[in-house]
């Protein structure tokens, strides 16, 4: 039995565009930072650009891992939290190459968006504002900690 592969649409290739572009950001926001500015917390609720690293890479995995039902998780201690979230987007990206937008999704989908993210396409755009949204973050910390703004390719 030969496996169904949805053809890249105009919208798939939307879709996927844009969260590459969201999750590039990211990767260059924090690049060149040292362990203390990735250590830092600029905020009141003490999130630090390595913990907000290591919060998108446990939704990279939770959303298209566990609610795609796809577990691939890559999360190794070994790595620094841009290399694990580099390495979990990579599991993403594999774990959906070949599913059509339109797959239900499999696992629990958190409180408050059950109705609204019910299939592939709903977790894509899910993540492309979870990642957008943390991009700006993590840019925001980032001009506070050393004053470089700019960054990512958008």
């Amino acid at each position: 039995m030969t496996a169904t592969v949805e053809p890249v649409t105009a919208e798939r290739a939307a879709l996927e565009h844009f969260l590459d572009a969201q999750r590039a950001a990211v990767v260059d926001i924090v690049e060149g930072l040292d362990e203390a500015g990735l250590a830092r917390t600029t905020v009141p609720s003490g999130w630090t650009p390595d913990s907000l690293l290591r919060h998108l890479s446990g939704a990279e995995y939770y959303w298209f891992g566990v609610v795609m039902g796809v577990a691939s998780n890559e999360k190794d201690d070994a790595f620094t939290a841009a290399d694990q979230y580099r390495a979990q987007v990579a599991a993403s990206v594999r774990a959906i190459r070949d599913m059509p937008l339109d797959t239900p999704t499999s696992g629990p989908v958190v409180d408050g968006l059950v109705d609204e993210v019910t299939t592939l396409r709903g977790v894509i755009l899910h993540m492309i504002e979870e990642t957008a949204r943390h991009a700006g973050h993590l840019d925001i910390a980032r001009e506070l900690i050393d004053g470089q703004t700019g960054r990512g390719p958008r």
